[in-house]
């Protein structure tokens, strides 16, 4: 057995377990050597039973001298009579009836947990417990004791047994076997690392809290510096490539993109203006630009989007922008058809439904009609040629990968690439997980744009909402957004008060709004159903839509001024801040309603802040801090690398890990390093 070996060689462990560590993606032992705890408990004060003290958490031991299951009418009670030399007290257990085939009177046992007094006894509810066999380490009490994630049906007592049992099995001295130190030596001295081995030990079980802190420092400078490092490489690569297509930005061109941009309804803002001057300079390179265009809901990215396909044109290439949904494919279409409606670019659309190209003219291609085509990723999988693409634009993907990068390549292109998110995400952290690309960040809003006014309605104040919409309906004419969490009613306990789009439709329309008209729209439903319904939601012949979070990017409606969001505790910042950016489109005043039933603090001090603050750069901040190391706003329901140990916030290990891969790549190569090598290509596997 050596480190690299299949967890199935992990001795005494049955296959349901097995099973349940490969749902966690755990499938050597090296992968189970990494699976990090999450926090720790300190049970190191070990306290003879006559010394102790109300309050505390301790580890006593003793021996068992009676032990019986008590039953009530809803609950077990398991109660233990443990006694030291000094003194005896009652261990106290809840609902755990097979304990009673573990602890039998007369063995030695020791419990950790905290001490509560009554009257003149004391007793101990045990949050962990172990039998004690001479020679043998105790791995759950008396020590600071891992916690681990909870998942999968795995428990943190199950996988400190298998970790200790491997980290005692491949350690000699100290040294583990088949595990090497990553990093050369000049690094690992200056960034005073913990040398890797006492790190795998410290990192799950710790003699000290300031071990622990010592190896989850170690662990977190090395997540960040293969971040860093894979995106530097990559950058680099990028720079040596050549641009399948190379633009020529003549001034005879520049003049006519200036008078395209004079010729747009509205003024450009600063930033925008910004991004634009650097997207058209990266165009003029010989290698493939890769920028990554950063701006809030409603900033205006489609239009830088826009002037760098206008170039494209110009240069008489073609032009592909892929949205994640249809939904949104059709919005981008709809814009940049108005936006090129005296011009002669002709825009086209391909989804899943919507086929713009004749199915009469054999062999025709999108390409053969249109100089910009918008459609779903799936565009560079379809059997068309691409060799005349010379821009790809990429909207709220995030991450353009090594596989679709070698689809286009493999059709004999290779375009410079523009991505957009209105995701908002720190500067600083920006750069460090998009390292390889250039960024560009609109700061500003549009000119003319409206404050949207957002309010936390509280389940007493729902009706007054009601009539208030009524109202605002009735004298206004705006139309109503009411988004809710799921789609059906779930059978799941923890669910079941969520509003489900149908039933709150049904709910609505015959109940609240019937004077009224009610559209629905949620993700299982067909493509042209859902096109109509937007059809007439756009056409003002519906004046509620109900939905779930689908139309949380890209549906525009003007006339829309009112957004209700169901069970507003159950999104995550960044889908409150996508949802809230459906209206306040115009000049007119919007409104966002946070309808919530919660009435816990921490939830409802969130929606507060989310009330009071509309800068997406501030919300992340804020939802950074709140949620603590490798949880970023919004990335997560985009299928980010969830960072183990290291954090986005914290900017010191950042700059320290920037410096250090310079430092490297100046001296080194990544071939003398076989396991950062090894590091680097798992890494990159797990970003395409």
């Amino acid at each position: 057995m050596d480190i690299f070996s299949s967890i199935e060689t992990l001795p005494h462990t049955h296959s349901i377990t097995i099973k349940r560590l490969k749902a966690l993606e755990i499938h050597t032992l090296f992968d189970l050597l990494n699976y990090f705890p999450t926090r720790y408990e300190n049970y190191s004060i070990i306290s003879p039973i006559s010394q102790l003290q109300d309050g505390e958490t301790v580890t006593i031991r003793g021996v068992i001298e009676d032990f019986k299951n008590v039953y009530t009418r809803r609950i077990t009670i398991q109660k233990a009579i443990i006694s030291d030399t000094g003194g005896k007290i009652e261990a106290v257990w809840y609902n755990q009836p097979f304990l009673s085939r573990a602890l039998r009177k007369g063995l030695e046992i020791s419990v950790s947990g905290p001490i509560t007094r009554f009257l003149h006894t004391f007793s101990i509810e045990p949050k962990e417990y172990e039998i004690i066999v001479p020679g043998k380490t105790p791995i759950h009490t008396g020590r600071i004791v891992p916690i681990y994630s909870g998942k999968k049906n795995l428990t943190s007592r199950t996988l400190r047994d298998k970790i200790w049992n491997m980290l005692t099995t491949l350690s000699e001295n100290g040294i583990l076997a088949g595990v090497t130190e990553p990093f050369p030596s000049d690094i690992f001295a200056f960034n005073s690392l913990m040398d890797i081995h006492k790190a795998y030990m410290a990192i799950h079980f710790p003699a000290t809290p300031h071990d622990a802190d010592l190896a989850r420092a170690r662990f977190a400078f090395e997540e960040m510096f293969t971040i860093q490092l894979s995106s530097t490489l990559i950058k680099r690569e990028w720079k040596k490539e050549k641009v399948g297509l190379p633009f020529t930005l003549d001034e005879t061109r520049m003049k006519k993109i200036a008078t395209c941009i004079a010729g747009l309804p509205f003024e450009l803002t600063q930033a925008q203006k910004r991004s634009i001057d650097e997207t058209l300079e990266d165009l003029k390179k010989n290698h493939p630009m890769n920028r990554f265009l950063q701006g809030d809901v409603g900033s205006g990215k489609t239009v830088v989007a826009a002037i760098g396909a206008y170039a494209s044109f110009l240069n008489g290439y073609k032009s592909i922008i892929m949205a994640p949904t249809e939904i949104l494919a059709q919005q981008h279409f709809q814009t940049l058809s108005q936006m090129f409606e005296k011009t002669k670019v002709k825009v086209g659309l391909q989804t899943g439904s919507i086929k713009m190209v004749s199915p009469k003219k054999k062999n025709t291609s999108l390409f053969d009609e249109f100089d910009i085509v918008v459609g779903t990723q799936a565009l560079i999988s379809e059997k068309m040629k691409l060799d005349s693409v010379g821009l790809v634009v990429i909207d709220e993907q995030h991450r353009f990968g090594v596989a679709q990068r070698s689809a286009l390549k493999e059709k004999g292109v290779n375009p410079h690439l523009l991505t957009m998110t209105a995701t908002p995400i720190p500067r600083t952290v920006a750069l460090t997980i998009y390292g390889e690309l250039d960024l560009s960040v609109i700061d500003e809003m549009p000119k003319g744009r409206t404050p949207i006014k957002t309010y936390v309605v509280p389940q007493k104040k729902r009706y007054d909402a009601y009539i208030w919409i009524k109202k605002k309906i009735r004298t206004e004419h705006t139309q109503v957004f009411i988004i809710c969490p799921l789609i059906e009613e779930s059978e799941h306990e923890t669910l079941k008060s969520v509003k489900a789009a149908e039933k709150e439709y049904d709910h609505l329309k015959t109940d609240v709004f019937k004077d009224y008209t009610l559209g629905l729209l949620h993700g299982k439903m067909k493509p042209k159903e859902k096109e109509e319904i937007m059809k007439q939601f756009k056409n003002k012949t519906i004046d509620i839509l109900v939905s779930t979070s689908v139309v949380e990017v890209g549906i525009d409606i003007p006339n829309a001024s009112i957004m209700i969001i169901e069970g507003a505790q159950r999104f995550g910042m960044a889908q409150l801040h996508q949802l809230r950016g459906r209206v306040g489109r115009g000049s007119v005043q919007s409104y966002c309603l946070l309808f919530t039933d919660a009435t816990e603090q921490t939830t409802t001090e969130r929606l507060i802040f989310f009330a009071k603050h509309i800068n997406g750069m501030e919300l992340s901040e804020y939802d950074m801090k709140l949620r603590g190391p490798g949880q970023l706003y919004g990335l997560q329901q985009h299928g980010y690398t969830y960072l183990k140990v290291a954090s986005f916030f914290d900017y010191p290990l950042i700059d320290k890990t920037k410096r250090a891969v310079t430092y490297f790549l100046d001296r080194y190569r990544l071939t003398e390093f076989p396991e950062l090598q090894r590091k680097m290509e798992k890494f990159r596997i797990e970003q395409v």
